[in-house]
């Protein structure tokens, strides 16, 4: 065999291993959204997007008569229905249907659009629905809000969705963020902090508090950086004066800390707290929302006030809790900044507070129920 054969047998052979190695490559099974634009300068901030849910906020001289033209960015080789850049009204939710690039899976997503909405400021934990994880193999909690008008106004945030990569919880009751009876009246939030297992061990993260906040919980931040995957915040319209509900707590027997060595032990004379509070902050192009690392940070300019429960302790009853809405040393609330929706309110609670650090005692369980944000009556 020639020089020249020797090379056009070569190049043969590289198609072919080539094509071999792209028929075998498995398609892609993920179908999911992850952003989000639209056209021109109609944003109020950036796209709120849940599991299953997509708030768009725009300026509130944006006319929602006007058909509006989101573009998508999806997991790779997906495709959207209505595709990408479709016109349509949104003066009601529209659905939008992600199939992925095998064409096995499917995933629904409302789309929604507001301007001067607020969330709502009573919340009793009696709406849930099971997320499916880990292909069906587990389901999970998700609270989320009916407002005035009957419908859903509001999804709240929690790590359900990272603590089923534990393999540690297979039913609702399971994870660490779950409804459950006893309430007030009714339902009731209960936040239980959990062993991760030996998944947990090895990544060095022994623990997963339970936790349910206003925000966003990003996935897929959870293992590399726990403490950026928490975006507490939702826009907010009203100046709050107070916060109020009930709680019930009762600390784990063993309260441990995680070294960095990712040891997890035990603290001779400590116990177990939970966290409770709201927290109000402005937002601006570089910080759309707070997460692990800032919040309720006494340094952070951003944040405007807070209510914060001053005597937090254990009790097998219902404590209620009334705290005023307090702004912080400097700090005022601009009126125009109000109106144009540049605050950010968040509620947020987990069963140890420094479980993000992955501190705290195994047990530990936070019952919420009945919350209300009392605020000033606009004019």
């Amino acid at each position: 065999m020639n020089l020249k054969h020797i090379f056009a047998f070569i190049f043969a052979a590289s198609v072919f291993m080539m094509s071999s190695c792209i028929k075998d490559e498995p398609l892609n099974a993920e179908c999911d959204i992850l952003s989000v634009i639209l056209p021109g300068d109609v944003l109020n901030r950036q796209p709120v997007i849940g599991n299953n849910k997509i708030t768009l906020i725009v300026r509130n001289n944006v006319s929602l008569l006007q058909p509006l033209a989101p573009e998508f960015t999806l997991t790779p080789g997906a495709t959207i229905e209505p595709p990408s850049g479709t016109p349509l009204n949104f003066l009601m939710p529209q659905t939008y249907t992600v199939t992925s690039q095998d064409g096995q899976w499917h995933k629904t997503y409302t789309v929604e659009v507001q301007k001067n909405n607020s969330i709502n400021l009573a919340y009793d934990f009696d709406n849930v629905r099971q997320i499916p994880a880990l292909a069906g193999m587990c389901s999970y909690d998700e609270f989320y809000e009916i407002g005035p008008g009957g419908k859903e106004s509001m999804v709240w945030a929690s790590a359900n969705s990272a603590y089923a990569l534990s393999l540690q919880a297979s039913t609702p009751s399971t994870f660490p963020t779950y409804q459950a009876d006893g309430g007030i009246n009714g339902k009731c939030a209960v936040l239980t902090t959990r062993s991760t297992g030996s998944w947990g061990a090895r990544l060095k993260k022994p623990i997963a508090a339970g936790n349910l906040f206003i925000g966003t919980f990003d996935s897929s931040a959870a293992v590399s950086q726990p403490l950026k995957a928490t975006h507490f915040g939702t826009p907010f319209f009203n100046e709050p004066v107070s916060f109020s509900g009930y709680y019930k707590y009762k600390p784990g027997e063993t309260y441990c800390e995680t070294d960095k060595d990712g040891n997890f032990l035990p603290v001779p004379g400590k116990t177990d707290l939970f966290n409770l509070y709201i927290v109000l902050y402005e937002t601006t192009p570089e910080l759309q929302w707070l997460d692990g690392t800032n919040v309720l940070d006494r340094d952070n300019p951003h944040i405007i006030g807070s209510a914060e429960i001053p005597d937090r302790h254990a009790s097998d009853e219902w404590v209620e809790f009334s705290v005023p809405f307090i702004l912080w040393p400097g700090k005022t609330i601009d009126p125009e900044k109000l109106k144009d929706g540049m605050y950010n309110v968040a509620v947020v609670m987990s069963s140890s507070q420094d479980g993000d650090y992955f501190s705290g005692a195994i047990g530990s369980t936070l019952q919420v129920d009945k919350l209300l944000i009392t605020c000033k009556t606009q004019n």
